[in-house]
Order: structure tokens, then sequence, then C-alpha cells
């Protein structure tokens, strides 16, 4: 039997990466500038060009799918999905849309979105998508997040796909152009899609297309509002191409992003966002993912996947769990999954190292080689991903820069704050003048917020990890500074596979506590195994700054309508713990409360 640790001696399948090649510098006071010697080329001018070449190159390959109410796919070429995008290009020129009349989009993902978010992008109008969720979990505190949106990006058209969104942007954007493919009973401004993909074009789209600046606003997308109500960054048409041809350049040889995709990342987030572009740029063809990694919907993925012949595949680190647990228990959808499987992407948080080994093991036991795992790293202010793991690594992290981005690592002990820039970081957050400003250090870089160490101290090459958001440092009461984000991921690590996620809990208390969300194997765990996993991790600790002395399941899941977990999967830990205010006192109580274990 194959064991994972023996599956760390196998080769990992051939794919063809660009050479790493670094300039770096080393300046006095140990502040480290890291670039790559490769150069930026774009793929196109601005990304409606790219779409309208890709058209002309391929015009009967599937651009996007999606499933119909009957369960079956439904398929778009790439010509029928240009003429669909030019005719909504039209429309919105008819109606006198410009750069200052946005298109908020109120919708999960589908076709239908994607042809209405390239229409606008063609017509020269922003676009700005927000989660479905400021809907679907909206009602019960008066749509706040959507109010919130309206009032930054002041939109004049809104796509609110299916009747609850219209309904909700009819409540709360009023005086807008609401285009939507259901009806909604008393709503007679409302637009039909139709109409949009049904308008005859003229020399216009073209004329538009040839005519956008690179430097003008192309998107305002929201931020996640993890200190806060989220704010709009202001992407330009170049901020987005340079973004598309950085992820280009890592990926164009991998025999990936041209084929056949599925995804659910939302693409009110960047990362899904950006993906969803880049493919329909470069020849791929797109498949909507309706599932999700959670409870009752990750069936929906696993029946996807079984009908695609998928050579790259992307999920956050909870939806890896699922998928590792589905191909143990699936020789034949293990098989399948790997046959022709080159890179697998991770995003929304760091891949705990447990599911990294598992992952490999099921894809030595398929292929009789490991499968390139990496990931990409950024924020909505730099775009998306500037970084990326573009090289052969048994270990997780966040990578080295791609071609445009300049790394400032200022050291800060034992890792360095990470500081970046070049054409793809902002330069403003819309409607909130001066603020941008205030992120940028004496030297122009943008100060990102989190920390980072490398992989290999003696060789820069081999990439950097992630070490915490500086904002999830606090300290004990005894003074003791503890490394939230570095500490939680490793706690998950070592908890691994009973553990989905984690609070750091401490803040005013003079000692670590945990409070975790189980996994269904956590539930079925004892607490002997639970113990046992913990004294092990204390054991290699050093000191009060990283020992767990208190330790506690939750009950309650994540309330993603609260704001404490985003679209993308990541646990906004200062929110849910102010939300657990109780829970955390009960976790301190004094003497142990049944349900805590102490160490």
């Amino acid at each position: 039997m194959l064991t994972e640790s023996k599956a760390e001696t196998v080769p990992f399948r051939d794919v063809a990466f660009p050479p790493v090649a670094l300039d770096l510098e080393t300046r006095d006071d140990g502040t480290i500038l890291m670039s790559t010697e490769a150069d930026l080329e774009l793929i196109a001018p601005t990304v409606p060009q790219g779409l309208m070449k890709a058209a002309e190159t391929w015009p009967d390959r599937v651009a996007m799918a999606e499933r119909a109410p009957d369960g079956g796919w439904v398929r778009k070429t790439y010509k029928d999905f240009a003429r669909d995008v030019r005719a909504c290009a039209q429309w919105f020129l008819d109606q006198g849309a410009s750069a200052e009349t946005p298109l908020m989009i109120v919708s999960g993902n589908s076709i239908s979105h994607a042809i209405v978010r390239f229409g606008a992008l063609c017509a020269g109008i922003p676009v700005a998508p927000v989660s479905e969720n400021y809907v679907l979990l909206g009602r019960d505190n008066d749509y706040a997040r959507l109010r919130h949106a309206q009032s930054i990006v002041q939109a004049r058209f809104v796509f609110a796909e299916r009747e609850a969104h219209a309904v909700a942007a009819r409540e709360c954007l009023p005086d807008a152009t609401i285009i939507s493919r259901e009806n909604v009973a008393g709503d007679a401004k409302l637009i039909p899609f139709g109409v949009l993909t049904g308008t005859p074009e003229t020399d216009a789209v073209d004329q538009a297309i040839a005519a956008l600046p690179p430097e003008t606003h192309a998107a305002y997308m929201l931020t996640s509002g993890s200190t806060g109500m989220p704010k709009a960054v202001v992407q330009t048409h170049d901020m987005m191409i340079v973004c598309v041809s950085q992820s280009w350049w890592a990926m164009k040889d991998t025999g990936t992003w041209d084929r056949e995709i599925l995804e659910w990342l939302p693409w009110s987030h960047v990362s899904g966002f950006y993906v969803s572009v880049a493919a329909l740029l470069v020849g791929g063809s797109y498949y909507v993912d309706d599932g999700r990694p959670l409870p009752g919907m990750f069936d929906k993925s696993l029946r996807n996947i079984r009908d695609l012949e998928l050579t790259t595949f992307t999920s956050v680190p909870i939806g890896y769990a699922m998928l590792v647990e589905a191909l143990e228990q699936d020789d034949a959808l293990r098989d399948h999954f790997f046959a022709k499987m080159r890179v697998l992407l991770f995003g929304g948080a760091g891949l705990p190292q447990p599911i990294y080994d598992r992952l490999q093991a099921l894809a030595v036991k398929s292929t009789g080689s490991r499968i390139l795992i990496t990931s990409g790293y950024g924020a909505t202010e730099t775009t998306s991903g500037c970084m990326s793991i573009y090289f052969e690594t048994d270990r997780v992290g966040i990578g080295l820069p791609l071609p445009g981005v300049s790394l400032k690592l200022v050291p800060m002990q034992d890792r360095y704050e990470l500081r970046m820039k070049g054409p793809c970081v902002m330069s403003q957050y819309l409607r909130r003048e001066g603020l941008a400003e205030k992120s940028f250090d004496e030297d122009g870089y943008y100060c990102i917020g989190d920390a980072a160490a490398f992989n290999d101290p003696s060789d820069p090459a081999k990439g950097l990890q992630f070490a915490g958001r500086l904002s999830e440092d606090f300290k004990l009461s005894t003074g003791t500074w503890i490394k939230g984000g570095e500490l939680r991921a490793n706690v998950v690590k070592e908890l691994a596979p009973y553990v989905a996620d984690a609070l750091v809990c401490g803040e005013g208390y003079d000692r670590i506590g945990i409070l975790a969300w189980p996994t269904a194997q956590g539930l079925k765990a004892s607490e002997e195994e639970i113990r046992e996993r913990i004294e092990a991790y204390n054991a290699k600790a050093k000191g009060s700054s990283q020992r767990v002395r208190r330790f506690a399941f939750l009950e309650e899941p994540p309330v993603a309508a609260a704001g404490e977990v985003s679209d993308k999967g990541s646990i906004n830990q200062a929110l849910s713990i102010r939300r657990r205010a109780d829970t955390v006192r009960w976790l301190y109580a004094d003497p142990v409360p049944e349900g805590v274990q102490s160490f």
C-alpha cells in the first residue's frame, strides 16, 4: 500500500512552466527587493479586444457552458457568445451608457452574467459584480450591504438575473434600469435580458472597443469587508489586461487554461472573476460549476467532474478536503479525475499539508506521478493574483512575483512584512479620496497587511510561504505577542482531518484558546484523540506564544449573512470572535466547563 510519505519520492507529472529567474537586492537594513527577470507581454491591448480575437480564432469551440434545469449542459460557442456580447454592447450604447453609468451585477455565475459583463466592458461601462449573498442572505438586515454597495458604485444599470435578485435590486436601487432573465410581478420597468441579446449591432460596437482608453475604469471590485463595510477598488482596463497577461505567462504552456475548466468560485471576488475572464481570452471552455464545497451541494461538483476531462481544477481548502474524502472512497472517480490532470490550484486560505499529502497519495495511486498543487497570491487591491507557484515544489506556499511586480520584504524578526508595486496595483478606492494613499510606503509599495517567510532562506527561488495576517496578531494579557494567522494555520494542519477551521482566542487573557469547527470526522473523534493531537502540537510549540491551553468545538457554523465567512470560504477571525463573546468567556471559565479541554 502506498503511504503519503512514500508519495513524496515520486516524480511530478511533467508541466512546462517558465524558468525561475529573479532579480534580488538586499538593503543594509535587511529589506529585500524581489522581482522576476521576465518582461511582461500583454496578450491583447484590452480585454474586449482579446475576446473578439478569441472568437475569430476559435469560433466553433465551446466558450462557456452551464447546467440547464433538466440537468443537461447548455453550451455556447465563441461565435455565439461574441455575437450576444456585441448585441449587449450595442444596447448599452443605444441607452447613452458611458464610463459614468456603471453596471452593477447581482447574480450567481452564469452564461448570461458573463455576456452582460463583457457587453458592458465593450461599451466602456465599468462593471461592479456584488456578492449574490447580499440578496440571498440580506433580507433580514434590509439588504444593508447591497445598499452600501450602491452608495459607492452609484450604478445606473443593474443586471439582476433571477426574480429574487431583481426584487432586491428594485428595492435598493429604485431609479436604476434593471435587467433580468425572470419576470417580476408588478415591475413594468424591468428590461428582459433577451432585449439586450436581440439588439441589432452597428459599427458603433467596434468603434467603442477600439477607442477604450487603457486608463479608464473597467471594474469596481468590492473588498470582503473583513475590517468593516466593503470598499470598491477601482480597476482600470490596463490593470485588467495586465492581470490576465501575468497569469497567462505562468500558465500558457501547462495545457490547462485553454482546455476545459470547471469552476464555482464566485465572480464577485477577483479570483473567480479573473479566471472566468482569462479563460475566454485564451481559448478555454469554461464550465460553470453549480456545486459548492458545502454539505448537500458538493455532489453537484462531483457529477460535473465525472462529465468532463479536466486538466486543471481550482477550489478552496475545505473543497479539497471534501474532494479527498470522495476520491478515497471511489477509485473510478479518482482515476477519472487524475487521468489528464496537470495542475491543481487552491485559494482563499492556506492548504493544510495533510490535505496536500492525501491528494498526492491519490494522484500517485492513479497515475504513478504526483500532480503539481499550486496557488496564487494577491488581493482585490492588486487586481487579483500577482504572485504564483510556477515551479515544482512540495511546499504549500504563495510562490514568487509575476512579471511586472516588485516585492518588498521588510524584516520583522523571523519573517517579513510583504509589500508590492506594479501595474496591477490599485491607486484608488471609489469615492474614498485619500484613503488608498495611506496604504503605500515611502517607496510607493502597497502594504498588503500580510507576512511571509522563505521556504528556504538559502534559496529564494524556492518561493515564499504565508506567515500570517498582521491584523490577526494580538497580545496576551502577559504581554506576549501571538501570530494569530500563523498559529491558526499550524493548529488546523496538526488537527487535520478533524478540524475544518478555527478561531484563535486569547486577547485579554493570559493563554491561547482555540474554538474550532469540526469536520464530519471531527464529530466522530473521541476526546482522547483530539487531546493526543493537541498535546503533540504543544510538544513542538515554542513557549506561550504558540502553546494551546484551552480547546473546544463550536456547534454553530460560521454565519455568512453576518459577514463571518467570505464567498471564497475564508473566515473573518475578528468578527467571528466578537460575535461569540459569550462562547469565548465559556472557553476560559474556571473551573473548566464540560466540553472544554484544558492543557
